[in-house]
């Protein structure tokens, strides 16, 4: 039997770490490349095209949805399964209309992986038992719309960035844009999100899961 090929991106390098011995002690997996930010990984995912890719929510430079956007308009075979430590209803959905196939919280991550894994490269979907429980609990709330909704592509980009502490000079050289465009673009994010200062940005950043305390 050919293994599945799995790709893994998670910033935590004794998560990344543990993971990867985890499904490389399975006969039927086969890790093909690790990445410890967003950005890395959609490059290393779109090169390599694994069958499964699993990425955490809250990554340095592009946030695990984002990223997920962005490998499956360039490599939609590929099967995502995110971990998160966020277990709330607006990120779960927020996930599934990315195009994830699986979500797991990670605290559950260790024991349910390899099942995850299995189910999404045959075609299934995959969620923790709790995320299927606040799936169901909230189907008929769902009308509520998510403020990142409102932002476009390259906006939810910077705010990224700008939360994860990046100047606009240093987004600038990321994105391969001038620095005076990042301070537009900031202005017209944070105009759209109501929020006033950089303070609230990043508190903006940590209760929609783009990024941590850590």
């Amino acid at each position: 039997m050919t293994p599945v090929t799995v790709f893994v991106a998670d910033d935590h390098a004794i998560v990344r770490d543990g993971l990867v011995a985890h499904l490389s002690a399975q006969a039927d997996l086969a890790v093909v490349g690790t990445a410890s930010n967003g950005r890395d990984a959609v490059r290393e995912i779109l090169a390599h095209a694994p069958r499964v890719a699993i990425l955490d929510i809250s990554m340095p430079e592009l946030d695990g949805l984002e990223a997920t956007r962005q490998i499956l308009a360039g490599c939609p075979e590929v099967r995502v399964i995110v971990l998160s430590m966020h277990g709330g209803a607006q990120h779960i959905f927020r996930a599934l209309e990315a195009g994830v196939r699986g979500y797991l919280l990670k605290e559950s991550a260790g024991s349910e992986i390899i099942e995850a894994i299995r189910a999404v490269q045959s075609g299934r979907r995959y969620l923790s038992p709790r995320v299927a429980e606040i799936v169901a609990e909230n189907l008929g709330t769902r009308g509520a719309v998510s403020p990142l909704e409102s932002l476009s592509r390259r906006e939810r980009e910077i705010l990224k960035l700008v939360a994860d502490g990046h100047s606009s000079a240093a987004i600038g050289a990321k994105l391969h844009l001038s620095p005076k465009t990042i301070d537009s673009y900031r202005s017209r994010m944070m105009q759209k999100l109501h929020l006033g200062d950089l303070a609230g940005v990043i508190k903006f950043a940590i209760q929609h899961g783009l990024t941590s305390l850590e």
